[in-house]
């Protein structure tokens, strides 16, 4: 890791780390207050398996805010529908990135079979502000992503009967945006891993 650090520093390029999680319309539980003999209750509609996944790059460069980016792809219930991002959503949630970061990208993701796609593969390979590498296998701590996840689930998820598959998006994308104003909490999940900003 240190060494693609380095990389990213001396190329003038972004280090971005990539993810995807899925959300239903069950809310995560966590801890909460309540009156001695009270136990909360949170009913929810536990029929629907909606589920919206998410892809979201968490990106960092020495001398710059760091950035969250991420895109939505929400399940429409038909057994014919792809509930999961194809490459090409990849392909186009780069693209985004490396128009709103302004700069070379050096990509940090987990070996999930999509992200080895030929098609992938020949796109990427065709850009010479991109750069990737694999994390190694069942390496989630190396990943801030997961982090950002954490702080999802256990804050605007956590305890929330969600009573449409649009109030989860709502959500989801309120948590998102709080979380792509607050550097720090996106710093804090690079921290996480043991990783900094600071050149070497």
């Amino acid at each position: 890791m240190a060494l693609r650090g380095r990389l990213a520093a001396v190329s003038g390029a972004w280090l971005v780390f990539e993810d995807e999680a899925g959300f239903s319309m069950t809310p995560p539980q966590s801890k909460t207050w309540s009156p001695r003999g009270r136990t909360p209750v949170v009913r929810v509609r536990g029929r629907s398996r909606r589920r919206v996944s998410i892809a979201a790059l968490t990106c960092y460069k020495p001398g710059h805010r760091s950035r969250l980016i991420y895109r939505p792809r929400r399940d429409d219930g038909r057994r014919d529908g792809r509930k999961s991002f194809s490459w090409r959503d990849y392909r186009d949630l780069l693209l985004t990135a490396h128009q709103q970061l302004g700069g070379p990208v050096v990509l940090i993701w987990d070996n999930l079979n999509v992200h080895k796609a030929a098609g992938l593969r020949e796109w990427a390979a065709a850009r010479d502000w991109l750069t990737i590498y694999y994390l190694p296998p069942y390496a989630p701590g190396l990943n801030p992503v997961e982090g950002i996840w954490s702080l999802l689930r256990r804050g605007w998820l956590s305890n929330v009967a969600f009573h449409t598959p649009e109030h989860l998006i709502q959500r989801i994308r309120r948590g998102l945006r709080h979380i792509q104003y607050s550097s720090h909490l996106i710093d804090g999940c690079l921290a996480e891993t043991g990783l900094t900003t600071r050149p070497a």
